[in-house]
């Protein structure tokens, strides 16, 4: 068996981004939200992830800006931390240990040095109860600090970090559970306490669902579950106090919001509409509807600019100053059932699975971003509570992407229950699926599996599908009659065993054979005379999945029973080959190789075997890869395959096994070597933040690489020209290797240091000088050079005397020449005036 090696589990992408209220940035430029165990940094202009910031180990569930500066924020956790990060950077600065689960986090200017925590009453049994606390942070020069200084503040509050809020710039502190409402007073110290009924007289809740404060007037605004909105006056005083009511949404008010300065309110629900109220004139009120989804946070820019609504569909939208919708940050969309498997999209390789209500997402797995949604139902949805509408509950996409198939059930009543059946069509002009054929009750009960056919000629195109009705049905592509008309799907078989209900359904990899599993009987057929071939025994257990070997191993059928054990027959012999004792909550092959994966959940997480049918022994296996069950995994084909030489790594040539967990995080399966090699890819592909993605930008994308590579040149030339920098200089050696304890000031060594760094303009007047000089030498060589020639010429003097016996003086070269008559030509008289003194 192979363990996981340098095989790891890395996240890419999921997680809730509208799990908590996000904070925008002092310039507006960036945006923050929690996701999962980690916070993400978006860019309000291009909406792509700018940064990633990791380090907690739970849940995040608060984030805030750092009052004292707008460059830092600080995030709490589950895990009983609370970080202070510097997200311009993505850097971590300081950690500050709690030692309990932390459920939110609050923060003033008028409190410096404290933060303010929800965290769980220790002295309180009731699983339910929470404090509020407020913890001095300790100064400390360590990056890992134990922060003990807490004290209470309020009791009994609530988790939702929308149910508290500052007021007047900290002067007090508000709070709402159930149908109290608290205020505390930090200068006085003390807190006062009012009460509504929590029913009235016409049936409405009046229970405390959010609140804000006012930032400058004595004014708090409550959102309640019959979708009124209460503005408290006077509360400093606990029999004077008044209230004003508001009232637009016809369900509960899930998030308020005061604007910067005051002059706004701002409200949300489940109708998808953000209402804007005037503080004062709350009859005139602004309405921006259709957002798509339920309202869960709304925020305001600290300059007021941009406003920010989160949305049950796990969206984000940022709005510019409730005129426009300026940009959507869609994550992975959580739809309310989860009904449909994992699939991959055969031509955009996009990951497909259920959205928002009646709806498919295609999800790019390469960008973490949402591509479309593809509408199934084609219904307007209805948000009431209580109200049944049809949902997809089952895909499946034919080998060539040319098909996708989808059921939509609804059910009102136990004994009515609606189903619709749809074929949709790749359409190459529209680049999107167009609906096809349309089969209303395609059988008398719930469907329980479905999948397509693409036999070898390439000529017949089949769906199954097996239904409670205790029938399975094979549904026909018949060619267009016509030019007009297209092609149609219609029934072209009716199978069925024993009166027993099928369970799950599956091809084999070459179309030859078709499996259908009978509670605890396999039976296997043959589609081209629809022959029921042979039936395998098995023991005792209702068989939950089944899956065929793919190429060497495609003689194997693989399946999952209710008694915890994963079979395998061979069907050749038409016996099992092998069975073995696990709890496997899905079972997967790989398109691509030989290669099946399964997942098996013991003690609370899931663990991973990867193997080859035809083997004993997995190919690898990762003890506990996440917490919970995984229900929902997919290989997804490489783009370009892998060259790992290692066995323990071969299993992700070919294809990418993607996992959702509970907390809808999509993560996968990747080599060092590979993170490494993304981790530089997207170092380079990086965008500037500041320029949006306009189709203009993109038109213009070469254009500014190529003057980037122009200016990068041209730097490096000008780079190139340049006298080197004394790198072995006294002053750089003094700074960089003396101890710093023994070191003079730094105001002493800055001049040296900035000196040593300078290029002397005095050299390249010199310079100049020499050049100068050099060519005045080479004039004045060349005449003297002639006058030499003409001398040589005329007649010699004969010598006279000694000054024949005399040894000649060696002849001058020219450099020494040059340097003779430059030597000339200086000014001594500074020497003369030193031997004068």
């Amino acid at each position: 068996m192979v363990e996981h090696g340098d095989i790891r589990v890395v996240h890419r992408g999921g997680g809730n981004i509208n799990f908590r209220e996000p904070v925008i940035t002092q310039d507006s430029r960036f945006l923050l939200c929690a996701s999962g165990d980690c916070l993400k940094v978006f860019s309000t202009d291009t909406e792509e992830c700018i940064h990633d910031l990791r380090g907690h180990t739970d849940l995040v569930t608060g984030v805030v800006l750092k009052p004292s500066n707008h460059l830092q924020v600080y995030s709490c956790s589950a895990d009983g931390t609370v970080r202070l990060w510097d997200f311009t950077d993505g850097i971590l600065i300081k950690t500050y240990v709690i030692g309990y689960p932390v459920y939110s986090v609050y923060a003033s200017s008028n409190h410096e040095g404290v933060i303010f925590i929800v965290t769980p009453m220790q002295s309180d049994k009731r699983p339910e109860s929470f404090q509020l606390v407020a913890l001095q942070l300790p100064q400390s020069g360590e990056q890992l600090v134990e922060a003990r200084e807490l004290s209470a503040v309020l009791s009994d509050v609530s988790s939702n970090p929308v149910a508290i809020a500052f007021g007047r710039g900290g002067e007090y502190i508000a709070s709402a559970k159930g149908s109290q409402l608290e205020v505390y007073f930090f200068k006085k110290q003390k807190s006062y306490r009012f009460f509504l009924k929590e029913d009235n007289k016409k049936g409405g809740k009046n229970t405390f669902t959010c609140l804000a404060c006012h930032p400058k007037d004595d004014c708090i605004a409550t959102g309640h579950k019959d979708g009124k909105i209460r503005l408290w006056r006077n509360f400093n005083q606990k029999k004077e106090y008044t209230y004003s009511t508001l009232h637009w949404h016809h369900s509960a008010v899930s998030s308020l919001c005061f604007t910067p300065e005051g002059t706004n309110l701002l409200s949300g629900g489940v109708e998808s509409v953000l209402v804007q109220w005037r503080y004062n004139q709350e009859s005139q009120r602004d309405f921006l509807p259709r957002l798509g989804a339920a309202i869960t946070f709304i925020t305001v820019s600290p300059d007021g600019a941009l406003f920010c609504t989160s949305h049950s569909d796990n969206k984000i939208t940022i709005i510019q100053s409730c005129v426009k919708v300026s940009a959507v940050i869609q994550g992975l969309v959580k739809g309310e059932s989860g009904r449909t498997d994992l699939l991959v999209d055969p031509r955009s390789k996009a990951l497909v699975l259920n959205g928002k209500p009646g709806h498919l997402q295609f999800y790019s797995l390469q960008r973490d971003k949402l591509l479309y949604n593809l509408d199934i139902v084609q219904q307007e949805y209805i948000h009431e509570l209580g109200l049944q509408q049809f949902e997809v509950v089952k895909a499946s996409f034919s080998t060539s992407g040319n098909w996708l198939a989808t059921v939509e059930e609804r059910k009102q009543k136990v004994a009515e229950l609606e189903l619709n059946l749809k074929l949709w069509e790749f359409d190459e002009q529209t680049q999107s699926f167009v609906l096809n054929t349309t089969i209303s009750a395609p059988h008398e009960a719930q469907i329980t599996a479905m999948c397509f056919c693409q036999t070898t000629d390439s000529q017949t195109t089949m769906l199954i599908s097996t239904s409670k009705d205790r029938h399975f049905k094979v549904w026909q592509l018949a060619p267009a009659q016509t030019e007009d008309e297209g092609p149609s799907w219609s029934c072209d078989f009716v199978g069925a065993y024993h009166g027993l209900v099928p369970e799950c359904c599956c091809f084999s990899a070459d179309g030859s054979l078709l499996a259908v599993s009978f509670q605890e009987v396999v039976t296997v057929w043959s589609p081209a005379s629809w022959e029921l071939l042979t039936t395998l025994s098995q023991p005792p257990g209702a068989i939950r999945s089944l899956c065929f070997g793919r190429q060497s191993c495609s003689k194997y059928l693989l399946g999952t029973t209710a008694k915890n054990l994963l079979c395998c027959w061979n069907l050749l012999t038409c016996s099992l080959e092998w069975s073995t004792s696990m709890d496997t909550s899905l079972l997967l092959a790989d398109p691509l190789s030989e290669n099946m994966a399964a997942f098996c959940c013991q003690a609370g997480c899931t663990d991973l075997f990867v193997f080859k049918p035809s083997e004993p022994r997995p190919l690898f296996s990762h003890k506990a890869v996440c917490s919970g069950k995984v229900t929902r995994a997919v290989f997804a084909p490489r783009e370009e395959m892998l060259e790992s030489c290692e066995e323990r790594s071969q299993w992700l040539n070919h294809s990418q096994l993607y996992f959702l967990t509970q907390n809808m995080e999509l993560m996968t399966f990747t080599t060092k070597a590979e993170e490494d090699r993304l981790m530089a890819s997207s170092k380079q592909l990086l965008i500037d933040d500041s320029v949006a993605m306009t189709p203009f930008y993109l038109l213009l994308g070469k254009h500014r690489q190529h003057q980037q590579q122009e200016n990068q040149d041209a730097v490096s030339n000008l780079s190139a020209e340049r006298t080197a920098l004394p790198q072995g200089s006294v002053a750089i050696k003094e700074l960089l290797q003396t101890p710093a304890h023994v070191l003079p000031s730094t105001s002493f060594l800055c001049s040296m240091f900035v000196q040593s760094l300078l290029i002397s303009i005095t050299d390249s007047r010199e310079e100049h000088s020499h050049a100068g000089e050099e060519m005045e030498d080479k004039k004045e060589e060349e005449d003297s050079e002639e006058e030499m020639e003409f001398s040589t010429s005329g007649l010699q003097p004969a010598p006279v005397g000694n000054e024949a016996t005399e040894p000649a003086a060696p002849p001058l070269s020219k450099a020494q020449v040059r340097e003779l008559r430059r030597v000339k030509k200086l000014d001594h008289s500074w020497f003369a005036g030193l031997l004068n003194s």
